[in-house]
């Protein structure tokens, strides 16, 4: 009798969570996609040019950072830039 509402118990838990895990996972990616594709327009438009800057270099460690961090990340890459550090 216990054996089967544990089990009923576990699978609604573990349900729920998955459900949870999903939908972070799907707000994350957008976050992502997003902090990439701003970056991109950063460059396409010519931004940094307008503070006296070249593009921001796209390479494996401002993707990243674009990646991990959205609209965040590309701000803090931004900034960097413009303060001349490297990346």
């Amino acid at each position: 009798m216990l054996g089967p509402l544990l089990g009923i118990v576990l699978a609604v838990l573990v349900a729920v969570l998955l459900y949870y895990f999903v939908k972070n996972v799907f707000v994350l990616v957008i976050n992502a996609v997003l902090g990439i594709i701003v970056l991109f327009l950063i460059n396409l438009f010519n931004l940094m040019g307008l503070f006296g800057k070249p593009d921001i270099p796209i390479d494996i460690i401002t993707v990243l950072i674009s990646a991990l961090g959205g609209i965040i990340g590309v701000i803090i890459v931004v900034v960097l830039h413009l303060l001349g550090v490297p990346l």
